[in-house]
């Protein structure tokens, strides 16, 4: 959840504002509240969040250059219209980027890196799922790859995958179609072979973890997308 939005002032606090409303569109865009195809209208979002039309500008333009929106002539902004291709390029991204983070979060954990996040957000995750907290689970989840980036250590890395944890989440809330039991299993086995400082078996049941969603999401998404 975004911040209190601080005060005009400072050039900081112009940057905070871009960022509270950055958040809280990401947000509506995530949880459907704002729908694929739906406008996004500088005037009534400054209304909305009780801010000027800058930092809006600036949220919707950020939005737009991560792939959330898009804008169009006389349209203006609008939420973008995901498509099957859209779902296939994040999980070949997924398997370039996540399976590298998981081993080097491996490494990094068998020199003395801290691993007790990842475990915190695994139990979370299982009793999530136990509790049938469905909405939970897909954030729990997408909190718990983002910490295994962040365990990498790779600072680069740690700030261009941001972008495509928001996605994550916004493609599992429209489809997800696996087991979240098995989700809860694969998750198990992948946070302990990094916690056990495993990097290349961590890096294969990553690899693994997530090939085997690609399928039943895009089963899952097929009626609704267009290719």
């Amino acid at each position: 959840m975004a911040e209190a939005i601080p005060e005009a002032g400072s050039v900081r606090d112009d940057e905070a504002r871009a960022e509270y409303v950055y958040q809280l569109v990401l947000e509506g865009i995530v949880s459907g509240s704002f729908a694929q195809g739906s406008r996004l209208r500088e005037r009534e979002l400054s209304e909305m969040y009780s801010v000027s039309r800058i930092p809006v500008r600036e949220a919707i333009q950020r939005l737009e250059q991560d792939g959330f929106v898009a804008t169009f002539p006389r349209r203006g902004a609008v939420v973008r219209q995901l498509t099957l291709t859209d779902v296939n390029e994040l999980f070949d991204v997924r398997l370039c980027l996540e399976t590298f983070a998981a081993r080097m979060a491996a490494t990094r954990v068998a020199q003395d890196g801290d691993g007790g996040r990842l475990e915190e957000l695994m139990e979370a995750s299982k009793a999530a799922i136990d509790e049938g907290r469905t909405d939970d689970v897909v954030l729990i989840s997408a909190r718990f790859h983002a910490e295994i980036v962040r365990l990498s250590g790779n600072r680069l890395l740690i700030e261009s995958v941001k972008p495509l944890f928001g996605r994550m989440r916004w493609i599992f809330g429209l489809a997800h179609n696996r087991s979240n039991e098995l989700q809860r299993d694969e998750h198990t086995e992948l946070c302990n072979a990094i916690l056990a400082g495993r990097p290349e078996l961590a890096y294969s049941l990553a690899y693994s973890h997530i090939e085997l969603g690609r399928e039943p999401v895009l089963a899952g998404l097929a009626e609704t997308l267009e290719p």
